[in-house]
């Protein structure tokens, strides 16, 4: 076969590599568990890991056939520092935590939500709060010619030696992009930040060819075309207006992984910022337009309440899960948020049980119970109407998307039946004209009246965030 392309996903807790032809068909896919790394004495992204790991991907890819594209996609908040072919500082871990002095001295320099779309975050979440650490951690970080290059085109850049930024990743709540103005924010022109961009191309943009050891290395063509890329969530809403069912309509998408992302793709984005509150965050598309969206880790929290026990997704508990949901609404059984700290629409409170079931299969259903209810939550407050789609890993868990239509149940609530969605999303800005073949599942809502549950949930949740801001505001 020939002109495949390569899809390089580099997630939070996975990496992932994907063969296709040009027409949608995938071929092959790789996976890799991130780990943990240091650099200068910072816990940093796996880049020597995840590395190896796509030598031998593109290695084996090679002897299917002949690739002629590679294109990279990345969670956000993450850059490297390069100077020329040297890195300079490796991509800081978001999740490390940051010395509270260094937080609050950064703070002082932010602009307003109103400005960027991107609210002040814990740890490095923010993008600028990580430059101003790294530029305390290492005085000659912009010395020379040295360049920021986010995450995903530092694949780009370590394939081919080019510096590149891109607007979807500048736009993921950063701190450094004006969503409305299309241009670096006030603050990243203040603190020299902007001026170090690597120069700003399109996701779609061929940066380069493949240096000459990964060629040798991999036995893939020298003249394979490296693209620039793009940040994670927004290749997942490419890949969700490939489908007809939300091509050029008002929807909403749900995009679930580590992280929950939902996302309302419409052309009435700019009355996003005043509405979405705590949690919002106003990415931007591949053409640099406004994308209202909430985000949590609900992927995390999952992990963190299912423990060593039954998953939410497990097809093998299925059927007892979907039967425990009435037992849990009957008891009262409901998780608080928060089990994730300082970030999403709860980020100050501490999470609980209510009335917690001992049974392993109730507990998963309480789970997705709680999943439900965050995402109902994350959906009101970017305004969704009419059509919501679900994908990513959690769209395969039944109680969590009945539980979901139930709630929503003014709305056509869409299962995404591709798995690689985020992929799919990627490929189609180098074929323009792939459409998405699966059709999109209609959810069946669950057979429960939640108007109660929900009711007294959304109750308490508001009920500790009041309390909690009395504390804070005594103390």
């Amino acid at each position: 076969m020939a002109g495949l392309v390569v899809v390089i996903d580099i997630g939070k807790t996975h990496s992932k590599a994907s063969l296709w032809t040009r027409d949608g068909q995938e071929l092959a896919r790789t996976r890799h568990s991130n780990r943990q790394a240091e650099a200068n004495g910072y816990p940093c992204l796996d880049i020597d890991g995840i590395e190896a790991w796509l030598r031998t991907s593109l290695s084996d890819f090679a002897r299917m056939g002949t690739i002629s594209a590679i294109i990279p996609i990345a969670h956000g908040a993450a850059c490297a520092v390069v100077r020329g072919r040297e890195l300079v500082a490796a991509p800081m871990d978001y999740e490390a935590e940051l010395p509270a002095d260094i937080l609050d001295a950064y703070r002082v320099h932010r602009d307003a939500f109103s400005e960027t779309g991107s609210p002040a975050m814990d740890r490095g979440l923010n993008l600028g709060a990580q430059l101003h650490a790294l530029e305390g951690r290492i005085p000659d970080l912009f010395a020379g010619d040295a360049v920021i290059v986010p995450w995903p085109q530092y694949w780009a850049w370590r394939l081919t030696g080019i510096a590149v930024s891109e607007v979807t990743s500048l736009g993921a709540h950063t701190d450094l992009w004006s969503p409305l103005g299309k241009t670096p924010s006030p603050m990243a022109v203040r603190r020299g930040w902007a001026q170090r961009l690597a120069p700003l191309c399109r996701a779609g943009d061929v940066v380069g060819t493949l240096l000459p050891e990964w060629s040798a290395a991999t036995g893939l063509p020298a003249d394979t075309q490296v693209h620039a890329g793009l940040h994670d969530s927004n290749a997942a809403l490419l890949a969700a207006r490939m489908h007809p069912e939300i091509r050029d309509r008002d929807a909403s998408i749900v995009s679930t992984g580590t992280w929950f992302v939902t996302m309302r793709s419409s052309r009435d984005a700019q009355s996003a910022f005043a509405a979405l509150g705590q949690g919002g965050v106003v990415n931007v598309d591949v053409n640099a337009l406004p994308v209202p969206t909430l985000i949590f880790m609900g992927g995390r929290e999952v992990e963190i309440l299912c423990g060593e026990g039954i998953r939410i997704d497990d097809p093998q508990y299925e059927d007892g899960i979907m039967a425990a949901l009435q037992e849990c609404v009957s008891r009262g059984s409901m998780i608080l948020p928060t089990f994730v700290p300082g970030v999403g629409p709860f980020a100050k409170q501490s999470g609980a049980w209510q009335n917690p079931p001992r049974d392993p299969v109730a507990r998963a259903a309480a789970v997705a119970l709680y999943a439900a209810l965050l995402t109902d939550f994350a959906l009101a407050r970017v305004g969704a109407r009419g059509t919501i789609m679900i994908d990513g890993r959690f769209a395969r868990s039944k109680a969590f998307v009945s539980v979901l239509a139930g709630l929503r149940s003014d709305c056509r609530v869409y299962v995404a039946r591709q798995e690689a969605d985020l992929a799919l999303g990627a490929l189609g800005l180098l074929s323009p004209s792939l459409t998405v073949q699966a059709p999109l599942d209609l959810a069946v809502p669950v057979a429960l009246d939640l108007s109660s549950y929900r009711g007294h949930w959304l109750e308490m949740t508001h009920s500790r965030a009041s309390a909690g801001k009395l504390v804070e505001k005594q103390g």
